[in-house]
């Protein structure tokens, strides 16, 4: 009996890694294509094309609560910072989610 129950204490604990790891992967991918994002409109990216305007369009989807964080005149600075920002939140409770399903 106690080994049944230890096999499924560690099938569960399979399934919570298997979540903790699809989460961190979610929470990573948007933080690169923020960083993605970032990149595009600082380097100046050609809006027009297909690949700078589907990013652009995810980024600025994803850091909706952190637009207008800060508000430099500079308009390449105020999205390094306030996207930079979503970055750094993004990992970090990513992060802490995974190990909280790890535990």
């Amino acid at each position: 009996m106690a080994t049944d129950e230890n096999s499924k204490a560690r099938g569960g604990r399979g399934v919570l890694d298997v979540i903790a790891t699809v989460v961190s992967t979610v929470f990573r991918l948007a933080a690169l294509l923020i960083v993605l994002g970032i990149l595009f409109v600082v380097l100046e990216a050609n809006p027009d094309n297909g690949i700078a305007s589907f990013v652009n369009d995810i980024a600025d989807f994803l850091v909706g609560p952190f637009d207008d964080l800060f508000e430099p005149k500079d308009e390449k600075l105020a999205t390094a910072i306030n996207w930079g920002i979503a970055v750094i939140v993004y990992v970090v409770v990513g992060t802490f989610i995974a190990r909280l399903l790890r535990r």
